[in-house]
């Protein structure tokens, strides 16, 4: 599937149009439920595909890391089509287990890349990248699905990091 097809499906199953509320508290006359899209084979081999061109040399970083829980199916297609480990990075630890905040193998000093769905405000990638840092982990890049261009950029990239995603809001209202 091209980038244009690509585009194409994830606006058929996923871009919703109503009165919705956004995970950053934002009013919004559509929505794009993540789940929608990163749950079809289809669209993940092609998203998969399609990101691949994003991400930096793979000699530039160790492995992927993805925010619980929309991006970690998108990191996992991702991980095994450049062939590079991932991490989860949850939310809050839980009470039981490892406690850990992130899950997977991971080293101080490895470089990674953040995979995220939809970036807003980039609220979710950016607690991410704080708790990576937390961990001495160097990020470079988060990588985002869609743009919804509402200051995700703006704010990653006054956090050091070098924004990009496959597409913006602009391209699913226009396609």
């Amino acid at each position: 599937m091209d980038r244009q097809s690509l585009l194409k499906a994830i606006k058929s199953v996923a871009y919703l149009e109503g009165d919705f509320v956004t995970r950053a508290g934002n009013r919004t006359s559509y929505y794009i439920d993540k789940y929608l899209f990163e749950t079809q084979p289809d669209i993940l081999s092609a998203l998969a595909d399609c990101l691949m061109p994003l991400l930096p040399p793979l000699t530039d970083f160790d492995r992927l890391a993805a925010p619980e829980l929309g991006a970690v199916s998108i990191a996992a297609v991702l991980s095994v089509r450049c062939n590079k480990p991932f991490v989860i990075v949850k939310k809050q630890s839980k009470e039981y287990g490892t406690q850990r905040m992130i899950e997977g193998q991971f080293s101080p000093g490895d470089r990674m890349v953040i995979i995220e769905d939809i970036l807003t405000t980039g609220g979710a990638a950016l607690r991410a990248l704080d708790v990576l840092r937390t961990e001495r982990v160097a990020v470079s890049h988060i990588i985002g699905v869609i743009n919804r261009e509402e200051g995700a950029f703006e704010n990653i990239v006054a956090a050091g990091v070098i924004p990009s995603a496959l597409f913006s809001t602009t391209d699913l209202k226009t396609c």
